[in-house]
C-alpha cells in the first residue's frame, strides 16, 4: 500500500497546466513543519489531475493551509548522463484547512470553530 497524508502550507500559488492530451493538472509545493522547531521544514512537490487540480488552483493560494492525501511516486530523469530520482505526491484528495499564514481573526469576527468557510458547493467543479 502506498499512501501519504500531509498537512502544511502552500509555498507559492499553484500552477494549472494543460498536457498535450488536453488534460489539466496542477503543480504545487507544500511546506510541512516538523514537531520540534529546531528540525528543518519538509517540502513536498504535489501534482493533482483533473477536477481536483482545477479546484486546488482556483481556491487555494500561497500561504494557505491544505491537507493532501495521495500516493508517493518516483520519477527518474536523465540529465548529462546522470540519472536522478525525484519523489512527489500524486494527489488523490485534499481538504481546506485554516487561513492564510500569519492571519489573525479581527475583533468583529465571530469565534472560530477551527473550520474555514468553503465556497458555495455549486461553484466547485466536482
Amino acid at each position: 500500500m502506498n499512501q501519504i497524508i500531509i498537512h502544511g502550507r502552500l509555498v507559492r500559488d499553484p500552477e494549472l497546466k494543460t498536457a498535450a492530451s488536453g488534460n489539466e493538472f496542477c503543480k504545487f509545493t507544500v511546506a510541512v513543519d516538523r514537531r520540534r522547531k529546531e528540525d528543518p521544514t519538509d517540502f513536498f512537490d504535489c501534482t493533482a489531475f483533473g477536477k481536483t487540480g482545477v479546484a486546488i488552483s482556483k481556491f487555494i493560494t500561497k500561504g494557505r493551509e491544505i491537507l493532501v492525501q495521495g500516493r508517493m511516486e518516483s520519477n527518474v530523469v536523465e540529465n548529462d548522463g546522470q540519472k536522478r530520482t525525484y519523489w512527489g505526491i500524486n494527489v488523490e484528495t485534499f481538504d481546506f484547512c485554516g487561513g492564510p499564514a500569519g492571519s489573525a481573526p479581527s475583533a468583529d469576527a465571530p469565534a472560530s470553530d477551527g473550520f474555514t468557510a468553503v465556497p458555495d458547493p455549486e461553484g466547485l467543479p466536482f
